[in-house]
């Protein structure tokens, strides 16, 4: 594990790859699973403000499962996490492209101006998952056989996870600590040389 400011980051963030191959896997990480999207206690919020401008963006089904449900549930875990269709089946933010590609009403909203939060940052940064300690937070790498094509492409282009994840590990811990986490990366390939 490496410090970098108040986290402990994995070294696998370093060591492997990965690159979102979603020709491959068709978004499944929006559809699989057995709760929603990790939110952070600011999130609930961010959903309620949102909500009427994305509606316009979702599928009948989402929106059903929103207004039974509401924006969010509680998983087994105690965790707030996005609501499913059908309490188990795909994120109710989901719609599909033309291919039948998951994609993201709250990034489709986004992605048109229409809102000025993108989505979850569990979602964004994904396959990274955080865990809170009461010193520090933990960045870990989370495997899942989903994602094989992904760590396939990204090996195949030479991009390290970290790097792949560069937008939103800036948007939840800021450009320095970006900066640094370079710095980490940089040492540890010259070590192997």
């Amino acid at each position: 594990m490496i410090i970098i400011g108040d986290t402990l980051v994995s070294e696998e963030l370093f060591e492997n790859s990965f690159v979102c191959d979603l020709n491959a896997c068709k978004g499944a990480c929006c559809i699989e699973g057995d709760s929603g999207a990790p939110l952070e206690a600011e999130e609930l919020a961010n959903l309620e403000e949102v909500w009427d401008l994305v509606k316009p963006y979702m599928r009948p089904e989402g929106i059903k499962a929103i207004e039974e449900l509401g924006l969010y549930q509680m998983d087994g875990d105690g965790d707030m996490v996005t609501t499913l269709v059908d309490g188990n089946k795909e994120c109710a933010f989901v719609v599909f492209d033309a291919s039948g590609v998951a994609k993201c009403a709250l990034e489709n909203a986004y992605n048109d101006g229409k809102t000025n939060w993108k989505k979850p940052i569990s979602c964004h940064l994904y396959p990274v998952r955080l865990q809170q300690f009461s010193a520090y937070m933990a960045v870990n790498y989370h495997r899942w056989g989903l994602c094989d094509p992904a760590c396939a492409l990204g090996s195949q282009l030479k991009v390290p996870i970290f790097r792949f994840l560069k937008e939103p590990l800036i948007r939840k811990f800021g450009e320095s600590w970006y900066d640094e986490a370079e710095l980490v990366y940089a040492a540890m390939e010259s070590e192997k040389h």
